[in-house]
């Protein structure tokens, strides 16, 4: 049997040694599989995988030859990206899984399946032939592979490189090639166990050993453990991963399972016409032209003569029994299928709630598995397995873990399908006056709190003034304006609802003020959010992308250029969020046409515009979007409206300002002098105002985007709007009149106060992120690292002290369940008179609940009472008859 250059290893740790594809492997280690599972989960796992088989494909002819023999399309990857793909033969079956890793130009590694090894290299050097331009070669015995998997991987690898920015970024299928005992090594976000945070590593075999053992020394404290095959069997059958032999190849009839029984399919193959044709793709898209219409509900003629008669679907069993392989699975005493893989896996008990949910001390045990069955079925559907001389229940389900809150995989459980019942409750006016009662005590405590004891830090939110929030209980707040300018009267503003006069005249002077605030010619303030706004313009600029054709099914735009979500991009202005209906799909990636700005290598919080002056001639985006909920310094409009001048036609460069609107100015960042073409703006972080959104340009009449600025009104009402919220409308004309007269001693003052918090906080022991050559920050934002995936506890923590901040994902960091880091905003307690003097006392406070862990709440409730009056508004004495005359108005005189 072959062996790995791990085997002494192994036998140094006690590992029991099997037989598996030819290679003498470990299968668990003395604590066993469950340890090994366990241990995975919860902290990591270090896998010897190197009997897998590793192919270099080299040279001019590469890409032919992989997107003629690999069902994924090799095209849309870029250096330093992966793919899952299928080696398939020309009915549509598997002749392997594989994975594929661009790791130069022209240079890609494909890792197969050990069992597989051989017959894949006579299979690829079949076909080697008619690509003379390609060197292909088998590098199993000179390139080592192991997996790191599991919650602290990351922290263990980060200190073995010694740096976390040369981690591959934290996205799926992303590698990097970093140095390791003076070796290049290949390291990418990959694995096999369902982990949210893993990677495989591709080293010399000169440096396996000691590599691998480093790994473990500096992971022991960590909890991360030596794991053999046994476990990685169990964790990849728990995370549904399909296994050649069982999921794959021929089913336990002998026929051969089409590649479309698989659900993963989806992802791994390709009909992109940038391949061509190539090895079964005229099987597999018949395959999946019937799997398409089965999903889409269409009805198909019964199994027999279907080529996806059946799929593999997990399955839950309810009674404990264990089920393996082969077991037939039943419907009415009706052979549906067979099992595929199926044993018990140890899940964590877990403690703690929703997001503050983390693996306990206890695990239990659940019997799960995979089958191939019936296609028409769908999960919910109950099933017996049959089990010997017995029969099991069971639930075909969606998935057995979910990763999608790093940094743990959590256990997800079957639910059966029923149609839910709501009892309808029964409410006297004694119990509806005792409810009231209730709700407003909760109300009025929840007040005092937030607005007397507790520190608000959150960067997105602001407290209004006394007459920002009784003007929008006013009486507009219960009406209707809905208006449209109409060209055939003249251009004039017509109103489809009476008694509007009032209100027409706060929305005329609102957009007068907001224009002399932005320094603007249009402004559109119907919008009652940020991402509506967004949406408006996403709208509106594929409905002008389309003028010229209305009778045709309208194109979206091509291409935009955005920051990334992780990277603190808005969520609006992602294809999760406002923008995917907007947005075509690359064709060559047949991923969104969406391409993130490229971050400077050494400070991920400022944008590369030399690499970004590369990506705009290449793929030439139409929408530039720039803005983040994360900033810390003002963008580059400048610098991108230079790029792109000579463009024709030139991109629209759209600045999302939600979270700095407060702050445009001379003292920040004025966007309009500097080349935005359009600005929009959630109104109530930095600003004053109520919650709502605003989009403004300079398209006016006598601009080449006048149509464009139509298009996007025409989006906003009728488009997005129909009532849109009058009484905030009153409300934040208010807070304009406030902007404007108070306005720049407050942008100073903000400004001012997060440089000295950020100063201070560094100074009593905190790592700060930002550029300390300019005091951290030039916004309203302090970021905090608290360490990986502590950011919710401390969060948490924070709030017992009553000092309230957001949990934040830095740009190294997987998601916002694995926050590293805190997101602080200066601006409300600015807003209530606080000074830098004042934010050094509160870092002094935060350095003890953060570092020391002690509690501050007394002192944190005694230093806000000192600020609980609104500045940067009408002082008291003149703002209380204002108020008193409000309240007898709006109330009637009951107070």
């Amino acid at each position: 049997m072959k062996r790995t250059p791990l085997y002494e290893e192994h036998l140094k740790l006690g590992a029991r040694m099997v037989e598996f594809a030819g290679w003498e492997m470990p299968i668990h280690y003395p604590s066993g599989i469950i340890a090994e599972h366990l241990a995975t989960r919860k902290c990591g796992g270090l896998f010897d995988v190197s009997h897998m088989g590793r192919f270099l494909i080299r040279g001019e002819d590469a890409l032919p030859f992989l997107q003629h023999l690999m069902t994924n399309n090799a095209a849309a990857l870029s250096i330093g990206q992966c793919q899952y793909t299928i080696i398939a033969n020309e009915s549509g079956g598997a002749l392997d899984d594989a994975y594929l890793y661009q790791i130069g130009e022209r240079e890609y590694m494909l890792v197969v399946n050990a069992a597989n090894s051989e017959k894949d290299w006579r299979w690829l050097q079949k076909h080697k032939r008619r690509f003379p331009e390609m060197d292909l070669t088998d590098c199993t015995d000179v390139i080592g592979m192991m997996s790191l998997q599991g919650p602290r991987s990351k922290e263990v690898l980060g200190i073995m490189i010694g740096d976390l920015t040369k981690l591959p970024p934290p996205r799926k299928n992303s590698l990097v090639v970093a140095e390791l005992f003076g070796e290049k090594v290949p390291i990418s976000r990959t694995g096999y166990t369902g982990e949210p945070v893993g990677f495989e590593l591709f080293p010399p075999v000169n440096i396996m050993v000691p590599l691998f053992q480093e790994l473990l020394k500096k992971g022991k404290e960590a909890g991360i453990v030596a794991v053999g095959l046994g476990a990685r069997d169990t964790l990849r059958l728990e995370a549904c991963l399909p296994l050649y032999g069982h999921e794959l190849g021929n089913d336990f009839e002998g026929n051969e399972i089409p590649v479309f029984a698989l659900p993963v399919a989806r992802l791994a193959v390709s009909f992109n016409g940038l391949k061509g044709d190539y090895i079964g793709r005229e099987a597999l898209w018949k395959q999946f032209k019937e799997v398409k219409t089965r999903l889409e509900g269409q009805l198909l003629e019964p199994d027999e003569g279907l080529l996806v008669p059946r799929m593999v679907f997990p399955l839950s069993v309810n009674d404990g029994s264990i089920v393996r392989p082969g077991y037939p699975v039943y419907i009415n005493d009706i052979s549906v299928g067979n099992v595929t893989s199926g044993t018990a896996v140890p899940y964590w008990i877990t403690e703690g709630q929703g997001i503050e949910a983390v693996p306990g001390d206890e695990y239990g045990m659940r019997p799960v598995c995979l089958a191939y069955i019936s296609a028409s079925l769908k999960p919910g559907q109950k099933v017996t397995v049959k089990v010997r001389d017995k029969t099991a229940e069971a639930v075909i389900t969606q998935r057995h873990i979910g990763s999608e809150a790093p940094p743990y995989a959590r256990p997800i459980w079957a639910q059966e399908v029923e149609m839910p019942t709501v009892a309808k409750p029964e409410v006297d006016e004694r119990t509806f006056a005792h409810l009231s009662r209730s709700l407003v005590e909760r109300a009025v405590d929840n007040h005092i709190w937030r607005q007397e004891k507790a520190i608000n830090l959150i960067p997105s939110e602001q407290t209004p003034s006394a007459l920002v929030k009784l003007l929008t209980i006013a009486d507009p707040s219960g009406r209707y304006a809905e208006h449209q300018l109409v060209k055939a009267l003249g251009e004039a503003e017509t109103y489809y609802y009476q008694g509007t006069g009032f209100i027409s005249a706060v929305e005329l002077e609102l957009v007068k003020r907001m224009k002399e605030f932005l320094n603007c010619s249009e402004v559109e303030t119907r919008l009652i959010s940020g991402q509506m706004a967004n949406e408006a313009v996403f709208s509106g600029l594929l409905d002008y992308l389309n003028r010229a054709d209305r009778r045709t099914e309208p194109r979206r735009i091509k291409s935009v250029m955005n920051h990334h979500l992780g990277m603190g991009g808005h969520l609006s202005s992602q294809p999760l969020g406002a923008l995917r209906h907007y947005v075509s799909l690359s064709p060559i990636t047949e991923k969104w046409a969406v391409v993130n700005f490229p971050a400077l290598p050494e400070y991920p919080y400022k944008i590369d515009l030399s690499k970004t002056a590369e990506l705009i001639e290449e793929h030439k985006p139409e929408l530039i979007i720039l803005g983040k909920s994360m900033p810390l310094h003002p963008e580059p409009i400048k610098e991108l409206s230079q790029i792109t001048a000579a463009i024709k036609p030139k991109p629209i460069i759209m600045y999302d300002a939600a979270h700095v609107l407060g702050l445009l100015g001379p003292f920040f960042q004025e966007p309009f002098s500097q080349g935005a073409d359009i600005v929009t703006a959630s109104t109530h972080k930095t600003f004053f105002g109520t919650q709502r959104g605003i989009i403004a340009s300079n398209m006016s009449e006598d601009s080449e985007y006048y149509d464009l600025w139509k298009s996007i009104t025409r989006r906003a009402f009728p488009g997005k709007v129909s009532n849109h919220h009058l009484g905030t409308m009153l409300g934040l004309l208010m807070a304009t009149y406030e902007m404007l007269i108070y306005g720049s001693d407050y942008q100073r003052q903000v400004i001012r106060n997060a440089k000295a918090f950020a100063t201070a906080l560094k100074e009593h022991g905190l790592k700060v992120e930002g550029d300390p050559s300019v005091g951290y920050t030039e916004t309203h934002q302090v970021v905090l690292r608290v360490g990986y995936s502590k950011g919710v506890e401390i969060a948490e923590r924070l709030e017992k002290n009553n000092i309230i901040v957001n949990f934040q994902a830095l740009p190294d960091d997987e998601g916002f369940t694995a926050s590293s880091g805190l997101r602080l905003g200066v601006q409300e307690m600015t807003r209530f008179g606080m000074k830098e003097p004042d934010f050094n006392e509160l870092a002094e406070y935060m350095s003890a609940v953060i570092i020391r862990q002690k509690d501050v709440v007394e002192k944190i409730t005694s230093f806000r009472r000192q600020f609980t009056r609104m500045q940067y508004c009408l002082p008291m004495e003149r703002v209380r008859p204002l108020v008193n005359h409000l309240v007898e108005s709006i109330i009637g005189g009951i107070i």
